[in-house]
């Protein structure tokens, strides 16, 4: 069985061994132990209510009960940019005209930003080889949704997620070729880590101020802005079936698109209810198609558990659950749970779900 629950000091090595594997560019997740094991210790923290709830970072894991090995991890920053700056670039239009030369020119610009301060970020997706397919990745990306929608005033109303962009198997981003490189005097994957490590202050000392021009860029760097890594275009398509949208602002090391969405307009948390559980007595055949599945969590903040059954359980007002998932979302029979469904709303499910 796979459930999703709060990461802890015990996935250390399992997250490093998922990092290495993901490769250069994935900012939020380096393969730093030192880091992975500070972020860890953060999320604790979090989820234990011991730091100030706009500098929670909620980190979760999924986990493989047969192995009680973590296979995926996915996460939520409650802030963003309040204590480092957090910078983007904002895609615009400079207009420069003239009527006695009969002149009018649009300029794409990049302007840097701070637009996106103060808002929450989902980040940290990261999936095990072994496991893709099969609803797993949509079950680590939306439990997130589920989570937020619980507990909503530890969230800004808009959230937003900042895109891989695009760069090569060596790790070279076009863009960071023909602009961060011009000013930093570093490698692509140098100032990445830098990031991923929190030593943003260098962008902050180094990065031009001034709107940068894109006819004055290469073709290569200009093509690749607004674009996600082959890798991460599967994650993208995931949050825009969610409702999530390019807001016009890029990563400013790689040219990766920022997506976001109100919380109240999230597919995940539309399409959300509450039943009470309710201990099955008979068996029920969790082996179902994904499209047949629907997502249950306890609804608890420190514990929080997710995991998947079959939606034909789902009544008007109970779920019925297998003794083992029961326990693996440690909850008994009566308490209250939620729903959502995994992917589009189950057939079996429709009335249920309202």
């Amino acid at each position: 069985m796979l459930v999703i629950r709060p990461l802890k000091e015990t996935d250390l090595e399992d997250l490093y061994a998922m990092a290495q594997k993901a490769g250069k560019g994935l900012t939020t997740l380096p393969a730093d132990r030192d880091l992975l094991q500070r972020k860890i210790a953060h999320a604790q923290q979090t989820f234990n209510q011991r730091c100030a709830p706009e500098a929670g970072l909620y980190l979760f894991a999924l986990e493989d009960t047969e192995t009680g090995k973590a296979v995926g991890i996915s996460g939520i920053q409650a802030r963003v940019g309040l204590d480092e700056v957090f910078y983007n670039y904002r895609l615009s239009v400079t207009v420069n005209a003239s009527k006695e030369l009969g002149v009018h020119v649009r300029t794409p610009t990049l302007h840097l930003s701070n637009d996106m301060t103060d808002t929450s970020e989902i980040c940290s997706l990261l999936l095990s080889d072994d496991y893709h397919g099969g609803g797993n990745g949509l079950l680590l990306s939306r439990c997130r949704f589920m989570y937020l929608d619980e507990f909503r005033k530890h969230f800004s109303e808009k959230v937003f997620a900042e895109m891989r962009g695009v760069s090569d198997e060596q790790g070279r981003s076009p863009l960071w070729d023909a602009l961060g490189s011009k000013f930093f005097d570093m490698e692509f994957t140098q100032a990445d880590v830098l990031s991923g490590l929190g030593n943003k202050s260098f962008i902050a000392e180094l990065m031009p101020k001034y709107p940068i021009y894109l006819p004055m860029l290469p073709d290569s760097a200009r093509a690749v802005i607004g674009r996600v890594h082959g890798n991460t275009a599967p994650a993208l398509k995931m949050l825009q079936a969610e409702g999530f949208n390019f807001n016009g602002m890029v990563d400013i090391f790689d040219g990766g698109p920022v997506v976001e969405a109100f919380v109240n307009t999230i597919r995940t948390v539309r399409d959300s209810v509450n039943r009470h559980a309710m201990i099955a007595k008979k068996p029920i055949n969790l082996n179902v198609p994904a499209s047949e599945r629907v997502m249950v969590s306890n609804r608890s903040f420190r514990n929080f558990r997710v995991t998947t059954v079959p939606a034909s359980c789902i009544s008007t007002d109970t779920v019925s659950l297998p003794p083992a998932v029961a326990e693996a979302l440690q909850i008994e029979s009566g308490d209250p749970v939620r729903l959502a469904p995994l992917k589009e709303k189950p057939k079996a499910a429709v009335h249920a779900l309202g």
